[in-house]
């Protein structure tokens, strides 16, 4: 069948709105996320271009925001696409020059890299310079220091205040320069915030304070920068997997190393036992076993021969292959999955735009009661200035969203390589969130639950006197069809090296069969339809007929002038996944129901041998829909699994549409919800179960950034909490959830 899936449909929630991208970096999370694509103006142009530009300080949602703000007040600039991956920034404008684009990002404290257009937008080859470790260490000792001796009474207040300042100055500038940036552009992020909470600890002279507050949010960041490093690494880590280089064959005969990103389609090129491969491309020469892991999921090696295809990533095992190259590097199957993994981090889970939401209401509310504490409880009920002004700071800290918003993010994108590791490519958040709510999965039958191509089953001879001459008789007549059950009788006679006799006056009857004379003698070869039209057909034989189709077979016959001299049934066989997948769908809560063309006995047959719920048949794509909505009017959360286009209205309904043997099908790749990179079942319930465990952690880490943030500001407002202790909360929470996030990449 095509593998052809469906146009893109009704899980447009994103598209051209809102899309956050993963953290990373650090936590410096905005109050408000950019989307990735800003529209400016409602239409570029007709001298407008793309500039792209690389920007090693753009790699979270604050910075983001910041460039929007500023380019989007910049005359000319009409478009933003913004890729955090990568650190790429693409803007459509008409400006004669990119000099007032790069000078507006420096004013942010960023530098603007203008890439060359085509360039390759991956992470440079060279590794970032590694910052110095001395200027944390003295802000450590200089924080520990001044609270020591500000516990002790060992030194007077202002050489405690000039250690606590060295200590700040050391530790903290990074943060100030921050902070202040963002607070020019009104944007209340969590370095404005601990600015804000240091200053005003200094002002009111709790110096030991400030320096341990900012000594202690510096290692937090550089803790949590790790930790997220992680995430994103599991995802840029996809791009390694392909060689820079491949030995490619020249026109004398003679073989070259050269650029993967150079080499052209239909060159042939050779890999090596132990090697990569390069390029996607058809074995024209050799034979070996090729771990595909890293593309389908699968944990065998897979054989591979003349005419098999390769996938740029995978790793040859055992003998040397040539192949010829069937599309170029920034197309092969892996760059498509790099590139739909890319998308999806930026398409926002439902729980990550609540967060999101949340968050740019909260800072704002918390900021001003803050503000509140600070001042209210002096000017009208008599308090003390330095306590609750003091208090108001601990909040400040406490108020700082990270945790929260931070959470969801490093959640959804561990989940996304936890799938693109088990060769389950998901197309955004939302559908690996919204994977857990299904209980009810529609399956297509051919080349889904079965492989789709039919083949001999069962040969019953009718005539005593031509047992072996039969199967030779109707071989010769089904080679010179092209119908798939008579291909499957020819192909049964292939593997017996039969000897097929000469046909003559070959006819094909359009719906019932093919005649021909073989040595004179006229033959039919048809099903069950034609057995009756040529009158030749009996109760005994009608009963033959009937068990076989009960069993779900499609039954033809040979028969001659005098009568049928045997029948062949012919079936699609069951995948040997198939049974154990669906089996394990029930074991999770969720129903089945078997969606076919095919006559409703074999759809009942197939659906008995492998345990499905419910099947119907003699179905018409539009059949397939009706199935769907009605599954979805009684209130079930409804999966679709198809491999082809007939499918596609019932894929396009379904909450989720699965594509089965994605790998290599550029459309099943780039429009549905879910490609299964081979055509095992299984993952299926593999993504339920991964779908199951992020929505839970995604609830466990709102529920500890909530609960643990709604204890401090209780304990901060009743007096008895410090601000160092507030950010130690803050960053132990932050962590608590980052690290709770990324056992989804465990497994």
């Amino acid at each position: 069948m095509s593998d052809s899936i469906h146009t893109p449909h009704k899980h447009e929630h994103d598209s051209g709105h809102s899309h956050d991208h993963a953290p990373h970096a650090h936590s410096c999370c905005s109050s408000a996320s950019a989307p990735s694509v800003v529209k400016l103006s409602a239409a570029p142009t007709a001298g407008s271009r793309l500039s792209t530009f690389r920007i090693e300080a753009m790699d979270c949602p604050t910075e983001q925001s910041l460039i929007q703000n500023k380019l989007g007040k910049l005359a000319g600039v009409q478009q933003l696409e913004f890729n955090l991956i990568n650190r790429v920034l693409g803007v459509t404008h008409d400006l004669p020059s990119t000099d007032p684009i790069v000078a507006a990002i420096k004013s942010l404290g960023m530098q603007a890299e203008p890439l060359e257009q085509g360039a390759d937008a991956s992470p440079p080859a060279a590794p970032a310079p590694k910052k110095h470790w001395w200027p944390l260490a003295v802000a450590g000792v200089g924080a520990l220091a001044a609270e020591v001796l500000h516990f002790t009474d060992a030194a007077p207040t202002w050489v405690i205040a000039l250690v606590a300042l060295a200590s700040i100055l050391s530790g903290g500038l990074t943060t100030y320069k921050k902070g202040w940036i963002a607070l020019k552009n009104l944007n209340l992020n969590i370095n404005a915030l601990m600015s804000i909470a240091v200053t005003g600890a200094i002002l009111i002279g709790q110096w030991p304070e400030a320096a341990m507050v900012m000594f202690l949010f510096t290692v937090a960041e550089l803790i949590e920068a790790k930790s997220l490093d992680r995430a994103r690494n599991a995802i840029s880590g996809l791009m390694q997997m392909a060689p820079d280089k491949a030995t490619v064959q020249q026109a004398d005969g003679s073989w070259v190393e050269r650029e993967v990103k150079d080499i052209e389609l239909g060159v042939v090129v050779r890999v090596r036992p132990g090697e990569r491969i390069g390029l996607d491309g058809e074995v024209v020469s050799g034979n070996s076993t090729i771990d595909q892991a890293p593309i389908t999921g699968e944990s065998l090696p897979i054989e591979k021969t003349v005419g098999d295809k390769v996938f740029a990533g995978t790793i040859n095992q055992a003998g040397s292959l040539e192949y010829r190259v069937t599309a170029a590097a920034n197309h092969s199957t892996l760059a498509r999955i790099i590139h739909a993994v890319e998308q999806a981090q930026g398409a926002r889970a439902p729980t990550q735009r609540f967060v999101d939401s949340f968050a740019k209401i909260y800072t704002p509310v918390v900021f001003l009661f803050a503000l509140a504490v600070a001042v209210i409880p002096p000017l009208l009920m008599g308090g003390v200035w330095f306590d609750w002004v003091y208090r108001a700071l601990v909040l400040l800290v406490v108020a700082c969203p990270c945790a929260l918003v931070i959470s969801t993010p490093v959640t959804i994108v561990s989940g996304l390589a936890a799938a693109a590791r088990k060769g389950i490519l998901v197309k955004g958040g939302v559908y690996l969130e919204s994977g857990h709510k299904l209980d009810y999965l529609a399956l297509d039958k051919t080349g889904t639950i079965t492989h789709g191509k039919p083949v001999q089953t069962d040969y019953l001879p009718l005539d005593p006197l031509v047992t072996e001459s039969a199967v030779l008789l109707a071989a010769s007549l089904a080679t010179r069809s092209d119908h798939p059950v008579s291909l499957a009788v020819a192909n049964a006679a292939v593997d017996k090296n039969l000897v097929l006799r000469a046909v003559d006056n070959f006819t094909a009857l359009s719906g019932r069969g093919v005649r021909g004379e073989i040595d004179g003698e006229l033959y039919h070869l048809g099903n069950h339809r034609l057995v009756e039209e040529l009158g030749l057909c009996s109760p005994a034989l009608e009963q033959k007929l009937d068990a076989l189709e009960q069993q779900g077979k499609t039954v033809i016959l040979l028969c001659d002038r005098s009568g049928p001299l045997a029948l062949f049934a012919v079936a699609d066989t069951v995948k040997e996944t198939s049974r154990e997948a669906i089996r394990e769908l029930h074991e999770l809560g969720i129903k089945t129901l078997m969606l076919t063309g095919d006559n409703p006995h074999t759809a009942s047959a197939i659906a008995a041998h492998v345990g499905i719920d419910q099947s119907q048949g003699n179905l018409l794509p539009d059949d397939k829909l009706k199935a769907i909505e009605v599954l979805s009017a009684q209130g079930h959360h409804v999966g679709m699994v198809g491999d082809g286009i007939n499918d596609a209205p019932a894929l396009a309904r379904a909450e989720i549409g699965f594509a089965m043997a994605a790998a290599g099908t550029d459309t099943a790749i780039e429009t549905a919800d879910v490609a299964l990179m081979d055509d095992d079942l299984r993952k299926i319930p593999a993504f339920i179960r991964l779908s199951r465990q992020t929505s839970s952690i995604l609830k466990q880490n709102i529920a500890l950034a909530l609960v643990i943030k709604g204890i401090f500001l209780a304990v901060t407002f009743l007096g008895l909490a410090t601000m160092w202790m507030a950010v130690f909360a803050d960053m132990g929470v932050s962590l608590l959830v980052v690290f709770n996030g990324l056992r989804l990449l465990r497994k």
